[in-house]
C-alpha cells in the first residue's frame, strides 16, 4: 500500500509546481503591464509639464517666437492660423496695449481620466499702458502628438473674451499736465493760447496755381514746401480740412490764399529765453523716449528739457483710458480695462520770475549767468544762463534749421551756465581769509611786504608767478588785499598755512557733494587729484585758480557763512522740499569778520565793488576775474568775470553773476543797478 500511495503523489507536486509557475508569471506580467503602464504615463506627464512650462515661459518673456513652437498644428487648423500669424497677433494686440510685464500664477495642470488628454489652467497678470491689470484666467487643452505635447491655441488665450475675429482697442485720456509756478504763484510754464496757421485746401487750388499758392506760403512762413505737400497728403486730409502746419507770434499774420488761423491751447513759457534753461520744454515722444519707458505710447507729450524733463512724471499724471474687446462688426464687446484719468501736478518754486527777468535782461545778451539766493533759506530766487533759446519755439515744433542755427552757435545757448564750473577767480578769497582765520595763521593786524606785480617763492617755481593788478601798497594787512583782491597776499597766506592746514579747512565745505537741486551740476572740486601736488598749485587755489572748479550755484552757496552768521544753507528750489541739514564750515566771529571786510569791499573808494556803495540796504561784495587756460576755453574767451553780492543788514539776498569775456569789476558795474533794486 505504501508503495503505491508513493507513486501517485508525484503527478499531484508537479501539477502544483506548474500552476504556481502559472500564477508567478501572471504576477509578473501583470507586474510588468502596470509598471509600463506607470512607466508611460509618468512620460506622458513629464511631456505635457514641459509643453505647458515653454508655453507660460514664452508668455512671461514675451517670446511669441518660441510661443508658436508650443502649439498645437491641428488647433491652429481649425483657427485658419499659421503660426506667423498668431505671433503677429501677440506682438499687435499686447504691442498694442503696451503690456510690459507679463506674470503668471496659479498654474494647475489636470489630466482628464476619460479622453486621457490634460487641462492647462493659469492665471495672467499683465501690465499694460493704463497700469496693472486686474488677473485674467485662461484655460485650455494640450494635445499628444506623436513624440510630445502641444497646446491648443484660439484666441481666448490672449484675452479670455476673445473670439476669431475679435480686435482689441485702446483708447486714451491724456490728464492735463500740471503748471510750474514761480513763489508768488505766477505762472512759469503752463497752458496758454496760441495762433495756429493751417493749409485749407480747397483754397489752394489746382495744378500750377496749387504750386504758386504752396511756393508763397512756403516764403512767407521759411517752411520747406516738401513739408507742406506731406501734411496735404494724410489720409485725413480733405478739401475742407484744416491742416495745421505752424504757429504764428504776429497780432496781424500775412494773408495768403490757402491758409487760415485760428486759436488754440499750447504750453507757454511766460519767461520766454529768460526762464529756458531752468524750465526747459515738452515734446512729442521718440522712438528711444518709448524704448526707455515702455508706458509711453506715439503721439504722447514729455518734458524733453530742464525741469519739464526732471518733473516730467509728476507734471503728466496718469492716463486714463479703455482697453476693449470689439467683435467683427467693430461693437464694443467687453472692457478689458478701464483707468480713470489724473491730471499732473501743480509744482511750485522758489523762483521769483520779476527778479528772473530783471538779472536775464541785466546780462544783455552776454555770455553769462546769475543766481540769487535767500543765504538764510537756501532758497533760489534767480537761476538764467545768457545767451538763451526760445522755448515755445521748441515745444511748438522748431524748423529745423533754426534748430542748426542754436547747435551750431559758437556762443552754446543750450548751456546753462549757473550750473557749469568754473574757476571761481577772487570770489574764493573769502573762504581763503576764513580758513586763514579760523587756523590761526591770518590775523587782521598782521602785515606783509609784497612789491611788483608780480611773485614767486623761488626759482624752483620755473617761469610760474603770480601776479596781481595794483602795486599801489607796499605794506597790505587783510584788509587791504580783500579791497584791492591781492593774488599776492592770499598765495602767500595759503603757504603759509601748508598744503594740510589748507585743505583741512577748505574741506569743512561741502566739495564733491551733491546738492540734490533737480538741476544736472557736477560737484565743486579743490583738485583734480584730490591733494596739493605743488606748492604752485597751493599757492594758486588761495585765489581762487588752480584746478578749483565751482558753479555758480556752489559760490553763492559755500559764500553763505558770511551772510548768516558761518552757517552754510544748502540750496532748495521747491517751494515745499525740506532743506538738508545746514552745517558750520567757519567760526561765527570768523563769518562776521570775514562779513566786515566784504562791506570795505563795497564802502572803501579803493574797493573793487565800489560802483555798488550808497545802495540801502548795506551790501557786502567781491568780485573776481578768473583766467581761463586755452584748453578749457571752449568759445575762445580767456578771463570770466565774477561779481558776488549780499544784503548785509537783513540777508535778504545774496547774488553770483558771471560773465564770460569781462573783468570782475566790469560786471559789477554792469549789475550794480539791478542789485541796488533789492529791497
Amino acid at each position: 500500500m505504501k508503495s503505491f500511495f508513493q507513486k501517485n503523489e508525484q503527478p499531484g507536486r508537479k501539477k502544483w509546481m506548474y500552476i504556481g509557475i502559472a500564477i508567478a508569471s501572471i504576477f509578473l506580467l501583470l507586474a510588468f503591464v502596470l509598471g509600463y503602464r506607470y512607466w508611460t504615463e509618468k512620460q506622458r506627464k513629464e511631456q505635457a509639464n514641459e509643453a505647458s512650462d515653454l508655453f507660460i515661459e514664452a508668455l512671461e518673456t514675451q517670446n511669441y517666437e518660441q510661443l508658436t513652437t508650443t502649439l498645437s498644428p491641428t488647433s491652429l487648423e481649425e483657427m485658419d492660423y499659421t503660426t506667423e500669424e498668431v505671433q503677429e497677433r501677440y506682438e499687435t494686440i499686447y504691442g498694442g496695449v503696451g503690456v510690459n510685464d507679463v506674470t503668471a500664477d496659479n498654474i494647475e495642470l489636470i489630466e482628464n481620466e476619460e479622453s486621457e488628454d490634460f487641462t492647462l489652467r493659469y492665471d495672467l497678470h499683465l501690465v499694460t499702458s493704463l497700469g496693472e491689470l486686474e488677473p485674467q484666467s485662461y484655460e485650455t487643452t494640450l494635445e499628444e502628438t506623436e513624440d510630445d505635447f502641444a497646446v491648443d491655441w484660439a484666441p481666448h488665450l490672449i484675452f479670455p473674451e476673445m473670439d476669431p475675429g475679435d480686435t482689441v482697442q485702446i483708447q486714451f485720456t491724456a490728464g492735463e499736465r500740471g503748471n510750474i509756478f514761480d513763489r508768488n504763484g505766477e505762472l512759469l510754464a503752463g497752458e496758454g493760447s496760441a495762433q495756429q496757421a493751417g493749409l485749407y485746401p480747397a483754397l489752394l487750388g489746382e495744378g500750377e496755381e496749387r504750386e504758386e499758392h504752396l511756393q508763397e506760403i512756403a516764403e512767407a512762413f521759411d517752411t520747406p514746401i516738401d513739408q507742406l505737400e506731406n501734411l496735404l497728403a494724410a489720409e485725413w486730409v480733405t478739401d475742407e480740412s484744416f491742416v495745421p502746419f505752424t504757429y504764428v507770434d504776429e497780432e496781424e499774420p500775412p494773408e495768403l490764399a490757402g491758409v487760415m488761423y485760428q486759436e488754440t491751447t499750447t504750453r507757454t513759457y511766460p519767461l520766454g529765453e529768460a526762464g529756458a534753461h531752468l524750465l526747459g520744454y515738452i515734446g512729442e515722444v521718440f522712438a528711444e523716449d518709448i524704448e526707455a519707458n515702455p508706458e509711453l505710447q506715439p503721439g504722447d507729450i514729455i518734458g524733453k528739457a530742464g525741469l519739464e524733463a526732471t518733473f516730467d512724471e509728476r507734471l503728466r499724471g496718469d492716463k486714463g483710458g479703455q482697453i476693449n474687446i470689439l467683435d467683427q462688426s467693430g461693437e464694443e464687446k467687453k472692457t478689458v480695462q478701464e483707468a480713470p484719468v489724473q491730471d499732473g501736478e501743480d509744482i511750485h518754486l522758489t523762483i521769483d520770475s520779476s527778479l528772473q527777468q530783471l538779472y536775464f535782461d541785466g546780462l544783455e545778451d552776454k555770455s553769462g549767468g546769475a543766481v540769487v539766493m535767500a543765504p538764510t533759506s537756501g532758497e533760489l530766487l534767480v537761476l538764467t544762463s545768457a545767451p538763451s533759446y526760445d522755448p515755445i519755439a521748441m515745444t511748438q515744433g522748431i524748423r529745423q534749421e533754426a534748430y542748426e542755427e542754436y547747435m551750431d552757435d559758437p556762443e552754446t545757448p543750450f548751456l546753462s551756465r549757473y550750473a557749469a564750473r568754473y574757476a571761481p577767480a577772487s570770489t574764493f578769497k573769502a573762504i581763503t581769509a576764513a580758513v586763514g582765520l579760523d587756523s590761526g595763521v591770518t590775523d587782521l593786524d598782521k602785515t606783509r611786504t609784497i612789491t611788483g606785480l608780480d611773485w614767486q617763492k623761488d626759482e624752483s617755481w620755473g617761469n610760474h608767478k603770480v601776479t596781481r593788478v595794483s602795486d599801489q601798497l607796499t605794506e597790505m594787512d587783510l584788509e587791504d588785499a580783500m579791497v584791492y583782491s591781492d593774488n599776492i597776499f592770499f598765495a602767500q597766506e595759503a603757504l603759509e598755512m601748508g598744503a594740510e592746514t589748507f585743505m583741512n579747512g577748505l574741506e569743512e565745505f561741502p566739495f564733491g557733494q551733491d546738492f540734490d537741486l533737480p538741476i544736472q551740476m557736477e560737484p565743486a572740486q579743490i583738485t583734480n587729484s584730490g591733494s596739493f601736488d605743488s606748492e604752485a598749485l597751493l599757492a594758486d587755489t588761495a585765489y581762487g585758480q588752480g584746478q578749483l572748479l565751482m558753479s555758480p550755484i556752489h559760490q553763492i552757496v559755500f559764500y553763505s557763512p558770511f551772510a548768516n552768521e558761518g552757517e552754510l544753507v544748502f540750496p532748495k528750489l521747491e517751494l515745499e522740499a525740506e532743506t538738508a541739514e545746514s552745517i558750520q564750515p567757519v567760526t561765527s566771529e570768523t563769518a562776521a569778520t570775514i562779513k566786515e571786510l566784504l562791506i570795505q569791499v563795497v564802502d572803501n573808494p579803493n574797493g573793487t565793488g565800489h560802483v555798488l556803495e550808497g545802495s540801502s540796504p548795506t551790501l557786502g561784495a567781491k568780485t573776481g576775474t578768473g583766467e581761463v587756460q586755452a584748453a578749457e576755453s571752449e568759445n575762445g574767451n580767456d578771463i570770466n568775470g565774477f561779481l558776488y553780492a549780499f544784503d548785509a543788514e537783513e540777508s535778504s539776498f545774496s547774488s553770483l553773476v558771471f560773465i564770460e569775456n569781462e573783468w570782475g569789476s566790469d560786471v559789477a558795474e554792469q549789475f550794480a543797478p539791478i542789485i541796488k533794486q533789492h529791497e
